[in-house]
């Protein structure tokens, strides 16, 4: 006989199968995106393309490609539960976006969202925050005060 799951394991299978961008993720999301297409006005479609192949080098140091890969499928995934415009971008071997023209740039930004969610899931906001400032050094000081506070 197989046991019953208890309300409490399937709220916690729940939590994880549901891991959605918490607000500094999706504040870290937004001046990554602003940033690459531009600063100033609407984001760009590739914005979010942009993002990911700045960040492939650098994470894939860290958690080699298959790490990198499996990382952003998962980012992938969660965001086409939010877009369908999503459902034709594919994630290449090594890490790499494929068919990403083909969303808005929304769709774009909850890629990144769930991207910068999940890492800062795994390795900490902090580290996350240091990390995305190794690769944009002119984030705002504010996510400088953020991560201080939180050491």
């Amino acid at each position: 006989m197989v046991p019953l799951r208890t309300p409490e394991k399937r709220l916690e299978k729940e939590r994880m199968n549901n891991l959605g961008p918490n607000p500094t993720s999706q504040d870290l999301a937004l001046r990554l995106l602003a940033h690459e297409s531009g600063a100033a006005g609407p984001l760009t479609e590739s914005a979010g393309f942009r993002v990911c192949e700045r960040l492939r080098p650098v994470l894939s140091t860290l958690t080699g490609t298959l790490g990198y890969r499996s990382l952003l499928m998962r980012a992938l995934t969660l965001a086409r539960r939010e877009s369908v415009l999503l459902r034709s971008v594919e994630v290449n071997a090594d890490g790499s976006l494929e068919n990403l023209n083909s969303g808005e740039g929304e769709d774009s930004e909850l890629l990144v969202m769930h991207l910068t969610s999940l890492l800062a899931a795994f390795i900490g906001e902090p580290l996350t925050v240091r990390l995305l400032q190794d690769v944009w050094p002119d984030l705002s000081a504010s996510n400088s005060n953020q991560r201080d506070n939180h050491q």
